[in-house]
């Protein structure tokens, strides 16, 4: 595997942004093509697996992206994990740090350390269906509208502040894989905008509450998803 020394020097002038995954990367391969058009705004400079077996990591290889793994299994506390987590993420010296399918619960101390730049994308319209079997969920409570969220991570699972979402239809005759898909597509297209309006500096927190600079007045910040049949 690669060091997490040696990135392109073009990232000295861009965001840099670390991604974490621990599996087949998807999300992480929209950032990647993003980044490769030029309208990610920033550069994705290290990808840091908890699974040695996650395809994310040939992806990240394939762009030229270094890759790091840490087996948290390896680790006898979750905090020493994180620990050794959080030294490696600043390693790269990141701007931003993205939870792309990263499937480990962090705990408060990785959180505090990267307050304010460490963002998520969770596979439901927060704050329905937090935690996991979102689809599953969704489809058990006859739910009409389902979608994604990409929010600020707090010590809190699945409760930061949101800053944008995108809503897919719910479909008669869905089942869980079907849905499923259709809410990956729509992440595909959300987290890359999130992190171009991050590293554009659009971005403010407070009180709880995201304001994104600029947003129109239709709300760029919701992303409504056609139904697969318009």
């Amino acid at each position: 595997m690669a060091s997490l020394r040696g990135a392109n020097a073009l990232t000295m002038t861009m965001r840099r942004i670390c991604v974490l995954i621990s599996g087949r990367g998807s999300n992480l391969e929209a950032l990647l093509a993003a980044m490769a058009a030029g309208t990610l705004g920033g550069a994705v400079v290290a990808v840091v697996s908890n699974r040695a077996d996650a395809r994310g990591l040939a992806i990240a290889a394939a762009h030229g992206v270094p890759t790091r793994v840490l087996d948290h299994r390896a680790f006898a506390a979750r905090d020493a994990f994180d620990a050794a987590l959080a030294d490696a993420v600043d390693a790269c010296a990141p701007d931003l740090v993205v939870l792309a399918g990263f499937m480990r619960v962090l705990g408060a101390a990785f959180v505090r350390r990267f307050d304010g730049r460490l963002i998520n994308i969770h596979p439901s319209l927060l704050p329905a269906y937090p935690g996991l079997h979102t689809h599953r969920r969704a489809l058990a409570d006859g739910a009409r509208i389902h979608g994604c969220t990409v929010h600020f991570v707090t010590p809190d699972v699945d409760v930061g502040p949101i800053v944008a979402q995108a809503a897919v239809p719910v479909l008669p005759g869905d089942d869980e894989s079907v849905l499923a898909a259709r809410v990956l597509a729509a992440e595909h297209a959300l987290l890359p905008a999130v992190v171009r309006w991050y590293c554009a500096g659009r971005l403010a927190v407070a009180d709880r509450q995201v304001r994104v600079a600029g947003e129109r007045a239709d709300g760029d910040a919701v992303l409504a998803v056609p139904r697969p049949d318009q």
